[in-house]
């Protein structure tokens, strides 16, 4: 039997062991992305430098303050693809605005609906599922410190309280139904309502989800026609169950 002490000064152990050693290296190695960059904060001048110009450095977008490397859609984010506008800055408006070019490429959602806004934090849970966070924008919605400001606080608010309002009105136009639709570029649009006759009504919730009011199409039975608010279609009879829109 080999002594103990023997064993571990054997040549043989020490090769074992630096071979083990240097097989679980490469091994953690592969596994490591080829752009790895640890969490850090970011000045809106660092961000730019990852804007998909330099194939030697990872590609990022900001949303909302939240920084994440989208170098695996670099079909999309890098030069020439389709969405590099976004790439090395927070545009967070324009992923509702649909403006790329100039003052619509910014972080500002000021004027925007609560509804947009809310779709702007959906953009970012999408991001978040999608793809790796590596940091924070210092700037609008984070501090010098990583902490989110008054500005990310209060669209997080605005978001939630879009999703209750939207929440509320489906709930509301639940209680009377929709008319049915179809368009078609040979005969145009028409509504109807299989039970009941088509109406267009007021949506009232709707200036405080989207910051305008609009109308929607609701089908109303005949003891129901008396309420106050109800429009007919242009050039439809008050009881006909297809209109022509």
């Amino acid at each position: 039997m080999i002594p103990a002490r023997s064993f571990l000064l054997s040549p043989f152990v020490g090769v074992t062991l630096i071979a083990v050693l240097v097989a679980f290296y490469f091994r953690t190695s592969l596994k490591s992305p080829q752009h790895q960059i640890q969490k850090r904060l970011f000045s809106a001048e660092e961000l730019a430098l990852y804007n998909g110009t330099d194939a030697t450095l990872p590609i990022l977008l900001g949303i909302l303050g939240s920084v994440f490397d989208v170098t695996k859609g670099k079909s999309h984010y890098g030069s020439g693809g389709g969405y590099n506008h976004f790439a090395g800055r927070d545009a967070s408006r324009a992923f509702v605005s649909g403006n790329f070019t100039g003052d619509g490429l910014t972080d500002s959602l000021q004027g925007l609906s609560s509804s947009e806004v809310k779709s702007i934090v959906d953009w970012r849970g999408f991001y978040s599922r999608t793809y790796s966070p590596v940091g924070k924008l210092v700037g609008r919605f984070y501090d010098s410190q990583g902490n989110p400001t008054k500005h990310l606080k209060g669209a997080e608010a605005k978001a939630s309280r879009g999703a209750q309002l939207m929440e509320k009105q489906k709930t509301e136009e639940a209680k009377q139904p929709s008319c049915n639709s179809r368009w078609s570029q040979d005969e145009g649009g028409e509504v109807w309502c299989d039970v009941g006759v088509p109406r267009l009504v007021q949506r009232p919730l709707e200036i405080a989800i989207t910051g305008s009011m609009s109308k929607r199409c609701a089908c109303f039975e005949e003891d129901q026609l008396d309420q106050s608010g109800l429009e007919i279609y242009k050039d439809c009879e008050p009881h006909a169950k297809t209109c022509r829109v």
